[in-house]
């Protein structure tokens, strides 16, 4: 500092402002490179997707990039989801409002807005906008913005967490920075929590998240092997629909996804069959386990075979009384997390 002829406060100032010039060009590195990731990646499929398979015997680390854990069953199944809107959810969203001293136009708004089409390819979190609808003859509600309304205020949300695992501090970071920014253009008011509460909150999630993220499995082994035209001709018979893939069985009620079996090899005799139930992405009313138990004992008995664990021994009620107490207080957490399974916000989370 004698040398340069800076003041002890001059020479921390200096040495602050050099290590953000650093943060910010390692930011745009990762940035720069996320965007040509998603580039190259633009074809990729949803069956190249590993989800979780987790069972009873605790969770994995929520830390990992896709957390597999041992379950009942070896298979690995992509859950394939049609795309559906969401309403923004503070349970499982960072939240970020701006007021505005008078209304302002969606229009303004989503020119901002439009901006941030970046942000999807950088950033693996989901991310949502609403607007407090301002005009006189609409009714005073939260909706998607529109060009030709006006808005009294403005949301805008990140979710904190899902399988990949909890929202990292760079996204949070630059999605704060965002909404900063917007509400400076906009000149709106804005109340945003600090950083690290939301990542203190993402990392809770997560960790409930991870608790809650169960794939039950029933396995049918059959005395003789099956050819695929029986086996298909069987299932259709009980009620399945076979999936878009053709090496699948799928199970609905109420036209909702209930259970499925994993993959089996349409060119090779069939010695069992794994029907697969997601927990928390089915409504527990509808009694999944119940009817995915149901029908592997019909198909068992159909075909001669026994319902089996995954070491080939024969699966005994006291097993299945097991699995429906650690139902029950399964259903019991998710409840009180206020994740209830089967709902809007289970499905985002578990995704």
């Amino acid at each position: 500092m004698t040398i340069l002829g800076l003041s002890e406060l001059q020479f921390a100032l200096a040495v602050i402002g050099l290590l953000i010039l650093i943060a910010v060009a390692i930011l745009n590195f990762k940035y720069a490179r996320a965007r040509r990731k998603g580039r190259e990646q633009s074809n990729f499929s949803l069956d190249e997707h590993f989800v979780r398979e987790p069972s009873f015997g605790g969770a994995s680390s929520s830390d990992t990039q896709a957390r597999t854990e041992p379950g009942f069953s070896e298979s690995l199944m992509p859950t394939i989801a049609p795309a559906q809107k969401h309403a923004i959810d503070p349970r499982i969203d960072c939240v970020i409002t701006l007021r505005f001293d008078e209304p302002i136009s969606g229009a303004e708004i989503l020119d901002e807005i439009n901006a941030w089409s970046d942000l999807d390819g950088q950033s693996t979190a989901k991310w949502m906008c609403e607007g407090l609808n301002a005009d006189i003859d609409a009714a005073e509600d939260w909706e998607e913005l529109r060009e030709e309304a006006s808005y009294a205020e403005l949301q805008l949300a990140i979710q904190l967490a899902s399988r990949i695992g909890p929202i990292g501090v760079l996204e949070l970071s630059d999605f704060c920075s965002r909404a900063q920014a917007l509400a400076e253009t906009l000149g709106s008011q804005i109340d945003m929590p600090s950083v690290n509460t939301m990542l203190e909150g993402a990392k809770e999630l997560d960790a409930m998240a991870a608790e809650s993220d169960i794939q039950l499995s029933i396995n049918v082994l059959f005395d003789e092997k099956l050819s695929w035209s029986a086996l298909q001709a069987l299932m259709l018979q009980r009620g399945f629909r076979l999936a878009s893939n053709g090496r699948q069985f799928d199970f609905f009620g109420n036209d909702q996804l209930l259970f499925n079996s994993a993959d089996v090899d349409p060119s090779a005799p069939v010695s069992q069959l794994t029907l697969l139930l997601e927990v928390p992405l089915v409504d527990h009313e509808q009694r999944p386990f119940e009817r995915m138990l149901g029908e592997g004992i019909e198909i068992a008995q159909s075909v001669h075979g026994r319902l089996v664990d995954d070491n080939g021994i024969n699966l005994t009620e006291a097993a299945v009384v097991s699995i429906r107490q650690h139902l029950d207080a399964l259903y019991a957490n998710l409840e009180k997390s206020g994740v209830a399974a089967g709902s809007s916000t289970a499905s985002r989370l578990f995704s």
